[in-house]
């Protein structure tokens, strides 16, 4: 397929989803901000040296465009999953197993759950979790574990649910634990019953599936039946629902596609990020966190006590945190490392990995007196996005910051 083709299929600047397909086969499914747009970039000058060979062989291969429009973000991100559900493109599943996704399920209780899980806890034949715990349902494959989540916690606005690890109890506990929800998510004016609470899941339901029509079909006769039988907090609670699917914020889905077609171009990238926070003004800690891809990888966080620094000098701990981290040759290294900081911070940084004899290339992000990003330093150089560097050094602060609230009520046990 050619790029002077695209023109017979007026691809609208919508959300949406679309379909690369040679005859009647699906090859590629995905989902875009501006369909007319994400399109157009498959067929760029540089596609081959940007794009790695399976698009290349995959566009080369189409010889049409199907696209479906979508009201936003969101849900063109759970059509897609739908779509590649059903075709199982090879473009989108190549190399890869139910294994490897991601999947948003809801579990088979009386109170359900909404969580997100990988292919490998679950047993696709019987229904279940790895743990035993039966499911109600299944979506996905999910290509983005951040998009996912990100998606989910914006249907938890519409929609509230528990998405709690464990279950919420025994069936006396049932209506309790919904007293207590509906303190938590503070937007409904009453009790939130087991019945309203089964109604809200199968709304989930509808949503993950991608069927966006049928829900707001439903949601428009549960508004007009309860209307009529005067439930007239039910009736606005469907009417906020249908105003809030129209007029949802997916800001941080947008921003999240254009990350992803960046990693697409230029290929995925191991970040460690660092990070200090200081206990009753003397003592201090420090981070390091790990994004690979754009995702997180919370099993290789990493915690230190400083040891050497008697007041707070965040250079000095700097320096103490990646000398320590590069005692550890069993950690793998990454591709770009993110300091917190200046000029001042990347030299130090840099002069630990030189003492060390390690090549790697170190970006600072620079913060305005609101503690909010300034200037990234060394971004291009490392190899990686301004975004990805910000985003690495946002998860640093993060996890820094909930390292030093658990520290003021108890001991730590840190490296």
């Amino acid at each position: 397929m050619r790029k002077n083709e695209l023109s017979k299929y007026d691809l609208p600047d919508v959300p949406g989803v679309y379909l690369f397909k040679q005859g009647r086969k699906i090859l590629y499914v995905g989902k875009a901000t501006s369909l007319r747009d994400r399109v157009r970039s498959y067929f760029d000058d540089d596609l081959i040296a940007t794009r790695g060979p399976r698009v290349v062989d995959m566009v080369t291969k189409s010889d049409r465009v199907a696209h479906e429009t979508t009201p936003t973000v969101l849900e063109a991100l759970v059509r897609e999953a739908a779509l590649i559900k059903k075709y199982n493109p090879a473009a989108n599943v190549e190399g890869k197993d139910d294994k490897t996704f991601l999947y948003a399920v809801i579990t088979q209780e009386e109170i359900p759950r909404v969580l997100v899980m990988r292919g490998k806890d679950i047993d696709f034949k019987t229904k279940r979790t790895n743990e035993g715990e039966m499911l109600k349902a299944m979506y996905g494959p999910f290509p983005s574990g951040t998009q996912l989540r990100e998606g989910l916690r914006l249907i938890r606005r519409i929609f509230p649910f528990f998405d709690t690890p464990k279950p919420i109890g025994t069936k006396s506990k049932h209506q309790a634990a919904l007293t207590e929800f509906n303190m938590q998510i503070k937007q409904y004016p009453r009790v939130f019953s087991v019945k309203e609470y089964g109604r809200t899941i199968r709304h989930v339901m509808l949503f993950l599936s991608g069927h966006g029509k049928e829900l707001r079909t439903t949601l428009e006769k549960e508004m007009q039946n309860a209307a009529e039988e005067e439930r007239f907090e039910v009736a606005a609670e469907a009417r906020r629902a249908l105003f809030a699917l129209d007029h949802m914020q997916d800001v941080s889905l947008i921003r999240d596609e254009r990350l992803d077609d960046i990693r697409e171009k230029r290929g995925s990238a191991r970040i460690e990020a660092y990070d200090t926070a200081h206990l009753s003004g003397t003592n201090a800690i420090g981070v390091m966190t790990v994004i690979d891809a754009g995702e997180p990888v919370k099993s290789a966080y990493r915690t230190f006590r400083i040891r050497g620094v008697q007041k707070n000098d965040d250079i000095a701990s700097l320096r103490e945190i990646l000398t320590r981290r590069l005692e550890h040759p069993e950690w793998a290294l990454p591709q770009a490392i993110v300091v917190d900081g200046g000029a001042t911070q990347k030299k130090v940084a840099e002069s630990v990995l030189a003492v060390a004899g390690v090549s790697i290339s170190v970006v600072a992000v620079v913060k305005d007196d609101r503690h909010h990003p300034r200037e990234v330093i060394g971004a291009q150089r490392a190899g990686i996005t301004e975004v990805d560097a910000v985003l690495a050094n946002s998860e640093a602060h993060r996890f820094s910051l909930a390292k030093h609230r658990a520290a003021r009520s108890k001991n730590m046990r840190v490296k």
